[in-house]
């Protein structure tokens, strides 16, 4: 069954790679709709064992996503509606988080507030070299919603993530990549190139063993060192008598390449 496109979320599937693209033009602002789209879609790429890799992008050439969508921010009645906004794109970046498939944040422009926090999101970024990072909400008076004070200490580190959230300063994607937020800067026009080798690269990989690793390093962070380390055994234990185990080994021996079958 083909994966669905919504109004603002286009999808395709390509030698396995589901690439999603983000379209709200003119700078692909979040809004509640795109959301449930990207809702929608994240529990169909979970499930689709026709898609092992997932790159998200942004429609055209100015933005990856510039934020959430200030007219909606603007309407806010109360703290409960401001709470529930703040609940479903938490809700929506934790499930892409926890997809089970590795997703790759193909960053061709502007990643500013929603869209950082969104980037942040995915298990791997590559950004154009004319991108721009950051976390401006403290501007607006708010503050990020969808998880930007909770994941950007966790990848850049306390000291700089405390500097970008409370001056809401923006950053250059050099910047970006010296602190260790994107992966990979590029040529602005070979962002998508890019991600699409590296996800030709991830799927060619056992599916159990990407699946596992994910896991592993994503609630493994959240525990205790030895709390970790048993949630690592148990992602090698699941591996370790797959079908997919025995070929990679049996690969190595022969001195082949592996032919997983994602068993």
């Amino acid at each position: 069954m083909p994966l669905t496109s919504g109004e603002h979320v286009k999808v395709t599937v390509e030698d396995r790679i589901a690439i999603v693209t983000i379209d709200h033009r003119p700078v692909n602002a979040l809004n509640r709709k795109t959301i449930e789209e990207l809702k929608r879609g994240a529990e169909e790429w979970r499930q689709d064992p026709a898609v092992k890799v997932v790159i998200l992008t942004g429609a055209g050439s100015l933005a990856f996503v510039a934020g959430a969508d200030i007219k909606e921010v603007s309407e806010l009645k109360s703290s409960a509606d401001a709470k529930a906004m703040a609940s479903l794109g938490q809700q929506v970046f934790l499930a892409i988080q926890r997809l089970g498939k590795p997703v790759i944040a193909a960053i061709n422009g502007v990643c500013l507030g929603g869209g950082c926090e969104l980037a942040m999101a995915c298990h791997l970024r590559i950004s154009g070299d004319r991108a721009r990072f950051g976390q401006p909400e403290i501007g607006l008076g708010i503050i990020p919603g969808w998880g930007g004070t909770q994941r950007l200490p966790r990848l850049i580190g306390k000291t700089k993530a405390m500097e970008w959230i409370l001056t809401g300063d923006v950053y250059s994607a050099q910047e970006a990549l010296r602190l260790g937020l994107v992966n990979q800067v590029v040529p602005q026009d070979q962002v998508l190139k890019a991600a699409k080798d590296l996800a030709r690269k991830l799927a060619g990989k056992s599916a159990v063993a990407l699946s596992q690793c994910l896991r592993a390093i994503e609630e493994g962070l959240e525990l205790p060192l030895e709390a970790g380390l048993a949630k690592e055994a148990d992602a090698f234990s699941n591996v370790a008598n797959s079908e997919d185990s025995r070929e990679g080994v049996r690969a190595f021996v022969e001195k082949r390449q592996p032919k997983f079958a994602d068993r």
